[in-house]
């Protein structure tokens, strides 16, 4: 297989698991595990959600991630977060020591076009709303990765918020192409976002 035909497999991949659709789950089915070291970012941990973590006004929970495809640059983090004070707040980035930069995004399909934006004024929380990231939705986008969580591990992910600062969430990770974990509502109604096409983002070796 040439190395252009390789890179396009890889990138298709990397598209599916993102969307969460059954492609990914079964076109890549098993991957060799990566012996991290003792500075490894990533831990080892059984799959579960992740904890409740509060900052200010803001309460995260449920957080997770899921594997990428092999030599993927960017990832998908998911999170439910309720704003329990009495003015809104933005969610506006963060930060992961596997990934060159975290972003939030948006996935939307128009005219069945699927388009992934940056939100670059960030997400929006109104006072008692609670917003659901989820594959196919609003997200946090892991970008130039410098390493992939392998299932089974648990990856550290600081985000940030205009006015409550910066949370530290532990994202368990599910296999490649996963739905939200069992017992994790769906709801994601009335945020009123629009995003902008940002289509650009495969996978570079």
């Amino acid at each position: 297989m040439s190395k252009t035909i390789k890179r396009l497999v890889i990138a298709a991949a990397t598209v599916a698991a993102l969307a969460g659709t059954a492609f990914a789950a079964i076109t890549i089915m098993h991957h060799q595990g990566m012996n991290h070291g003792d500075h490894s970012p990533i831990q080892h941990a059984s799959m579960k959600m992740g904890e409740t973590v509060k900052v200010g006004d803001i309460e995260l929970k449920g957080a997770w991630t899921r594997q990428t495809p092999p030599n993927a640059k960017v990832g998908g983090g998911y999170v439910t977060i309720t704003n329990t004070g009495e003015t809104a707040d933005r969610l506006i980035g963060g930060s992961a020591e596997f990934a060159g930069r975290v972003e939030v995004h948006e996935m939307s399909v128009t005219d069945g076009v699927m388009k992934m934006a940056e939100l670059k004024n960030g997400l929006t929380i109104e006072p008692g709303q609670t917003v659901q990231l989820k594959p196919g939705s609003f997200h946090i986008m892991f970008m130039a990765m410098k390493e992939t969580p392998k299932e089974g591990d648990t990856v550290s992910v600081t985000l940030t918020f205009a006015k409550a600062g910066d949370a530290v969430v532990k994202m368990p990770v599910a296999a490649i192409g996963a739905g939200a974990p069992k017992g994790m509502k769906m709801d994601h109604s009335g945020h009123g976002h629009s995003g902008h096409d940002h289509s650009n983002h495969g996978t570079t070796n």
